[in-house]
């Protein structure tokens, strides 16, 4: 009865560990999406807004949600704080701190930190401009993330599954 038992306990661990990383295949193009349209309404906030980067931040914050949500609104309290932190480090410091909690891979990190270097250090012309670049970045991105969460997502599901059965069936 307790062999029993451990090994629906194995079989289990094996499948919700499948489900878990399907959970991250399928979350990675809606979080790159919600992140695209945030680019675009940090367009519209400084293109018609002409809000300070700080205020954006917070409003941006304000209609995402969790993870990004956390990015954008450490961003902005780290930029607003009166440390003197730019908005570059500002940016960089919040994607370190808040970056694990995203489904997100390296590449739209990376396009972030690019990003980063612009916001804050020039003209609201050319900051538009590379935030209408870091949106199109990560429309290529959220194309591949879509790759393979058709690929990667039922994969995953199934050999959670079938690797607790292997554990199961090796230990017993």
């Amino acid at each position: 009865m307790l062999k029993l038992f451990g090994a629906v306990l194995i079989l289990l661990a094996g499948t919700l560990a499948g489900f878990h990383q399907a959970a991250r295949f399928a979350a990675r193009p809606k979080q790159i999406r919600e992140l695209i349209l945030a680019m675009q309404r940090l367009e519209t906030e400084i293109s018609y807004g002409f809000t300070p980067l700080p205020d954006a931040f917070r409003r941006l914050a304000g209609q995402l949600g969790e993870p990004l949500r956390s990015i954008f609104k450490s961003a902005a309290n780290h930029m607003a704080s009166g440390s003197g932190n730019t908005a570059q480090e500002s940016i960089q410091r919040s994607l370190h701190d808040h970056w694990k909690r995203t489904a997100m891979k390296a590449p739209e990190r990376d396009i972030l930190h690019q990003l980063s270097f612009t916001l804050g250090t020039s003209d609201r012309q050319d900051q538009i401009k590379h935030i209408a670049l870091a949106a199109q970045q990560l429309k290529h991105e959220e194309a591949l993330a879509r790759d393979e969460q058709a690929k990667y997502e039922k994969i995953s599901r199934s050999l959670g599954l079938l690797v607790g059965a292997l554990i199961v069936i090796l230990i017993f």
